[in-house]
């Protein structure tokens, strides 16, 4: 399929011969050299495709195959998607369809079950607490709706060491760096503090991000900074194929569905860097409330649309641009299987994904144009996989990545050698 623009402007979806050849690039690298030496090629060529616009004058995918070793892998392939394509379900759904399980290839690929948020109270409501909930919801919903709109307008974050607060950042080269932490070690956290599997990667991720903050410019671990969390309005149900997915009806259909949550970062002043379990405890706080007792993500995507059908993708666009580039960085995650996949029968090693804003974003649908810092995090074969992008030269991708890290062991440290009670629901 291929976007295309009639004579009123009006974008819509045309059917067209593809032709393979045009989508599959094979660089061409110095051969016989080290892997450091091609780690650095990599990471050159990732940030060139980024920044690069996908031609209009066909469908809007390519495939990047390296064939050279580094020192993570014997090879890598890379597959870039115009957002306007679908979300990360849609474009997970249809990357697995691709794969097989690496152990046993009649066999389908699982995924960690989804536990739905349950009220442990049972059904003894009083009507006292019934009226002060719903007087809550719609308080709350009221209020972090009408937020999303004022950060998209005007309500903009500190200038620190991850937001310059200028515009351009989207032509601007980027960095990318990836890590990765054991799936056994965050569930150990999680069985301590009595929290989620979320809750302990968003925690870690804003205790680095603060810690990195703060060496680089004192102070600005409590400037005022928030996350734009990208979230999938669907109820997940594991991922269906594309046949599935395209067909009418369906009930978990294709395309882009998904909608936004702005999470203020806990500030180290407030959360105390020496106790880095409030990171994850406030993170958890934050992002419960939001999502049980409130209505404002739906409204949130709801507006997107509406605004999409009577405005058209620029004015989508324009939103979501406005929304970007008033945060200081953004965070979004899908879910991997859990067994290891094979690619044409070679085992995949490693997976991961971030979200890139080439230029071309207002222009077309449904494209975002992000902040100078976006993560991406994807579960895969008993890993968590995150991916750092960043503007280069004004962040350092290792420093932070160095700095997550280091979350990451005071968290696990400090959850595995203290006696924490769980923080209630």
């Amino acid at each position: 399929m291929q976007l295309v623009t009639n004579e009123d402007g009006e974008q819509r979806w045309k059917r067209v011969e593809v032709r393979v050849e045009d989508h599959v690039n094979v660089p061409v690298f110095p051969a016989g050299m080290s892997p450091e030496f091609y780690d650095k090629c990599l990471d050159d060529y990732l940030s060139k495709i980024a920044m690069e616009n996908l031609p209009q004058s066909r469908p809007l995918w390519e495939i990047h195959i390296i064939k050279y070793p580094t020192s993570h892998a014997a090879g890598n392939v890379i597959f870039k998607l115009h957002h306007s394509l679908g979300d990360g379900f849609s474009l997970m759904g249809a990357l697995l369809s691709c794969l097989q399980r690496a152990d046993n290839p009649s066999l389908p690929l699982t995924f960690p079950s989804v536990q739905l948020h349950a009220n442990k109270d049972g059904e003894n409501f009083s009507m006292r607490r019934t009226l002060h909930k719903i007087f809550s919801t719609v308080y709350n919903t009221a209020s972090d709706f009408s937020s999303s709109i004022l950060k998209s307008c005007s309500a903009e974050d500190d200038e620190t060491p991850i937001r310059t607060g200028q515009h351009g950042v989207e032509f601007l080269p980027v960095g990318i760096e990836t890590m990765t932490f054991s799936l056994d070690h965050i569930k150990q956290i999680k069985s301590k503090l009595g929290v989620t599997l979320n809750d302990v990667i968003t925690g870690t991720i804003f205790l680095g991000t603060r810690l990195y903050m703060e060496t680089l410019s004192p102070g600005s671990g409590s400037a005022n900074s928030t996350s734009l969390v990208l979230l999938n309005t669907r109820v997940f149900a594991g991922y269906k194929s594309i046949e599935e997915m395209v067909r009418p009806n369906a009930e978990l259909p294709w395309g882009n569905n998904f909608a936004f949550l702005t999470i203020p970062l806990p500030k180290l002043r407030d959360a105390g860097a020496e106790n880095p379990l409030q990171f994850v405890f406030k993170a958890r706080q934050i992002i419960k409330r939001k999502r049980m007792s409130s209505f404002a993500v739906y409204l949130t995507a709801k507006y997107l649309q509406l605004v999409s059908k009577f405005r058209g993708a620029q004015g989508a666009s324009k939103y979501i641009h406005g929304t970007m580039m008033n945060t200081s960085m953004g965070i979004t995650n899908v879910m991997g299987p859990i067994e290891q996949m094979a690619l044409a029968s070679h085992p995949v090693k490693g997976l991961y994904f971030v979200v890139t804003g080439a230029p071309q974003g207002c222009q077309d649908h449904h494209i975002t144009l992000l902040p100078s810092l976006m993560v991406g995090v994807i579960s895969y074969a008993g890993k968590l996989k995150v991916a750092l992008m960043v503007e280069k030269d004004f962040i350092d991708p290792r420093k932070l990545k160095s700095h997550i890290e280091h979350a990451f062991d005071l968290i696990f440290k400090a959850a595995c050698s203290t006696r924490t009670s769980p923080l209630p629901n």
